[in-house]
């Protein structure tokens, strides 16, 4: 898995790739370094973005405040602070998650 995970104070630093206006609401797998994850909600105020840190903290079994959007915010390249979580737990964890 190449998933370019980064270190943080707060937790860790994941790379997200977003596909709006999708049919389901899905994460897919790995995209160029990311996790690709799908939603339907389109990419209009922000309605996307929200989307996608509800997905991240249903999937990953975090509360809400553990996930955070701080980069890509009109982008489909974004970055989540996944906090709570070390580099290496987050990567175990997404290796269970995604085979």
């Amino acid at each position: 898995m190449a998933i370019a995970i980064v270190a943080h104070p707060q937790g860790c630093l994941l790379p997200v790739r977003a596909q709006p206006g999708a049919r389901k609401d899905a994460v897919i797998g790995e995209h160029g370094g990311a996790v690709k994850i799908a939603v339907t909600a389109p990419p209009e105020d922000g309605r996307a973005n929200e989307a996608l840190v509800e997905l991240l903290r249903d999937w990953l079994g975090l509360q809400r405040a553990g996930v955070e959007l701080i980069g890509g915010k009109t982008n489909r390249n974004k970055r989540f602070l996944i906090r709570g979580l070390s580099r290496d737990e987050l990567l175990e964890l997404l290796r269970a998650k995604l085979g």
